[in-house]
This record gives C-alpha cells, sequence and structure tokens, in this order.
C-alpha cells in the first residue's frame, strides 16, 4: 500500500521511547523527517540516532511536555529544522496513578494540556502546508474505571473526547485528527516490564485477560499511527481506534 509519507515532516511529542521511538522509526522507515522530544538527553540522542539509521533527516530536542513555553519553542524548532510540519504525534504521559494532587498534576499538565499545546502550536504549519494530521494516544483505560490509575484513566478519557472535537474544528483547514487506545503494551523498561519483574501478580492479571496470550508491542502501535496519518486513511477523522489485541473484549 501507498502510505504516500515520503518526505513528510512529523513531530512525536514525546518520542525517545516506547510506543514514541517505535512511531518515529516507523515514520522514517516510510522516507518521512522526524522530530522527537522528551526531558531525557541522553535516551533523546539515542532515539534520534536510531531513528536516523532507519531513515533520513531526523531532529531532537529536551522539552518539558509541562510547560507551556517549552512546548511553543520545541514546536518552532522543530519546524525550522524539518522545514515545516504535516503531522504531529501526542504521545507523552505523566502517568499519574495516585489520586491525589500529584497524580491528577501529572496527568492535566501533560496528558492532557500537552496535548492541546503541541496541537495549537502545531496547527499553523500545517495550515500553510495545507492540511496536515494529528494522531493522539490515548489508552484502553479511557473506557473502563481505572481504580488503580484514577488521573489516567480521566486524562485519557479526555483525550478521546477532544480528538472528535479537533476533528470537527480543524476539518475547515483540511487537517485530520484521529486516536489511538493502546491495551497493555510491553517493553523494555517500560511499565508492564517493570511489573512483570517487580509485581508479577498484576502483570499474570493483565496477560490473562489478553485472548491472543501476549502484551502488544509498540510496533503494532506504530503501524495503525503511520496508517492513520498517511494518505491511505485520508478520509478518516474523529476515530478512536483500540490496538489491544482483543483486551476490552474480555
Amino acid at each position: 500500500m501507498e502510505l504516500g509519507l515520503k518526505g513528510k515532516r512529523v513531530v512525536v511529542a514525546g518520542g525517545s521511547k516506547g510506543i514514541g521511538k517505535a512511531i518515529a522509526i516507523a515514520f522514517a522507515e516510510e522516507g518521512a523527517a522526524v522530530s522527537i522530544c522528551a526531558r531525557g538527553a541522553d535516551a533523546l540522542e539515542a532515539a534520534k540516532a536510531e531513528i536516523a539509521r532507519h531513515g533520513g533527516k531526523a531532529h531532537a530536542a529536551s522539552c518539558d511536555l509541562a510547560d507551556a513555553k517549552a512546548i511553543d519553542g520545541y514546536v518552532a524548532a522543530a519546524a525550522v529544522a524539518l522545514g515545516g510540519i504535516d503531522i504531529l504525534i501526542n504521545n507523552a504521559s505523566g502517568f499519574g496513578r495516585t489520586d491525589d494532587e500529584a497524580g491528577w498534576g501529572a496527568s492535566v499538565a501533560i496528558d492532557i494540556m500537552a496535548t492541546v499545546r503541541a496541537s495549537q502550536a502545531a496547527l499553523a504549519h500545517m495550515e500553510k502546508a495545507k492540511g496536515g494530521a494529528i494522531v493522539n494516544i490515548s489508552s484502553i483505560s479511557a473506557f473502563r474505571p481505572s481504580t488503580r490509575t484514577p488521573p489516567y484513566g480521566a486524562a485519557k478519557a479526555a483525550i478521546v473526547h477532544y480528538t472528535a472535537t479537533q476533528a470537527a474544528m480543524y476539518a475547515a483547514k483540511n487537517v485530520r485528527v484521529n486516536c489511538i487506545a493502546p491495551g497493555s503494551i510491553e517493553f523494555p523498561g517500560g511499565t508492564w516490564d517493570l511489573a512483570k519483574k517487580h509485581n508479577k501478580p498484576l502483570y499474570d492479571q493483565i496477560f490473562s485477560r489478553i485472548p491472543f496470550g501476549r502484551l502488544g508491542a509498540p510496533e503494532e502501535v506504530a503501524a495503525v499511527a503511520v496508517f492513520l496519518a498517511s494518505n491511505a486513511a485520508r478520509w478518516v477523522t474523529g476515530q478512536t481506534i483500540s490496538v489491544d489485541g482483543g483486551q476490552l473484549l474480555t
């Protein structure tokens, strides 16, 4: 399938590891120029080098996605480095777990407001490009009570709703907006890798709920992100796609 992504300029907010890095690499493999941001400089540089090995131009910059001014500065710098912006992936999460000020503050600041701010900052560049695509990363936690992580689940539900609102607002600007709700995704150093090592009962409980008998891989989310941002999905907007191996079915 011809995805039409060669030469596209892609920004991945939260792209130094896991799902974000897999998405960045997948776009690079399709011939896109890619910029990533995160807070950790070492992980960013390693990810940038890996992205470059899979494609052409790669740009990386440290950015605290809880900081509105930092987001504006990063998006502007990414646009200069790439020569514009066609696609934005909002992947960052504060992973608010506790039902208190700290948990809610992290989820609101990063899961919600970073998505809002990065989208608004990138939109002007997409208008100059006569169109574009945004893909927001939510979670299947958006669709069920999330007693282990109340702020995280609520914030991800907000992203599902905001995706539909963005799609309605931005259609006149020829910008499509869609969302992915990953299930439990396992990768080195990630939440479920740590649970496997330090909270085996929880890991086994989640594992048992997935019909295919395994957790997902970041690359499986990345494949859907690339499709949704591509010309192959040119008539798809305002949708949320669960990528969970049937985890929601159980």
